[in-house]
């Protein structure tokens, strides 16, 4: 993991990715970051980067009812 220490107003880049980062504000202890990022890379939190995760596994094991229909019917 890579730590680094940033002020308000700069800004850390992932060049290859097309992504920058920036402190926009901090508040006693939290820090907003405002992300910015191509259109085809998904920017989650943790915690919705696990729901989607989870809900993505839950799909792949749940057959859907044209899957549980016979393949031929005749």
């Amino acid at each position: 993991m890579l730590v680094l220490s940033r002020r308000r107003g700069e800004r850390i880049v992932l060049p290859g990715l097309g992504v920058t980062i920036e402190v926009v504000r901090l508040a006693g202890n939290r820090v907003q970051l405002g992300i910015a990022a191509p259109p085809e890379i998904a920017v989650h939190r943790e915690e919705v980067a696990q729901a989607v995760k989870e809900f993505a596994a839950l799909s792949a094991t749940t057959p859907t009812p044209l899957a549980a229909a016979p393949a031929s019917c005749g």
